[in-house]
């Protein structure tokens, strides 16, 4: 690690404020060019330490940049991982306030409910599919504390990956049911599609991202629970949002989930 301990807790606060006062920030490795990924995953998790303190519960976790359409539209290579607060969840069909959020978008996703625990290192596709109770579709709204969504990964990680809002419903299938290479989707804007996808555009299966996330866990001696929620990244690039949109996430065999934006 390059940055002490007060360094990384004043960058937390930094980053959780600008969270919750819905402004926008420079990334913060412009002033501190040297911070590694150590020091990155660490800001992180002092901001999630800081949730809990005040009263909040950690419900979930997620895969982020997973797809080649996303990684390509932020200029990235390597999947990041975050997590999912309480006061982040939409109810299926409910409302999301625009003035909560800063430059919010949306991305389509494949959800994952754990019934088993899953610890890397070696963790696998078919370790993930065996520990999974059930799949549904999920919408999770993006709003990168960055001004105009500019960042580099150690920026993004050590802002939580962009997590701010998520909403999930639909039939919860299990694995063995659907195929989640060829399962396919449609995100819907107003009524209008604006975005089509297959499950195989996270990592070739969205499975890989569920192991990838439970290695980078174990490295750090952590392992994903059971019953936990995971949004395992999005399926296509995402789409920006504003107030008075409504938007429906369908995908093949698992029905729909949606919420409105006021």
């Amino acid at each position: 690690m390059k940055l002490d301990a007060t360094t990384i807790a004043a960058l937390a606060e930094h980053l959780e404020s600008c969270e919750l006062q819905a402004r926008d920030t420079t990334k913060i490795t412009d002033a501190y060019p040297d911070m590694d990924w150590d020091d990155a995953y660490a800001i992180q998790f002092e901001i999630q330490r800081r949730k809990i303190a005040r009263g909040h519960r950690i419900i979930g976790l997620k895969a982020g940049l997973t797809s080649h359409a996303k990684m390509k539209q932020m200029g990235v290579t390597t999947p990041v991982f975050g997590f999912l607060a309480d006061n982040y969840a939409v109810p299926d069909g409910g409302e999301c306030r625009i003035s909560e959020l800063i430059h919010p978008k949306i991305e389509p996703e494949i959800t994952f409910v754990t019934k088993a625990a899953l610890k890397g290192p070696g963790c696998h596709i078919g370790a993930v599919l065996a520990a999974t109770d059930f799949v549904l579709p999920g919408i999770e709204v993006i709003d990168s504390r960055y001004r105009d969504f500019k960042f580099d990964l150690k920026s993004v990680v050590a802002d939580n990956t962009s997590a701010a809002r998520f909403v999930v419903g639909g039939r919860p299938r299990a694995v063995s049911e659907v195929d989640l290479r060829t399962v396919g989707i449609v995100l819907e804007k107003n009524g209008e599609p604006v975005a089509f996808g297959a499950g195989a555009a996270v990592l070739g299966h969205p499975a890989a991202a569920i192991a990838m996330l439970a290695n980078h866990l174990g490295a750090r001696g952590e392992e994903i629970p059971a019953g936990t929620l995971i949004l395992s990244g999005g399926i296509t690039e995402a789409v920006s949002v504003k107030a008075g949109d409504a938007v429906t996430l369908r995908v093949q065999g698992m029905g729909s989930t949606g919420l409105r934006f006021v």
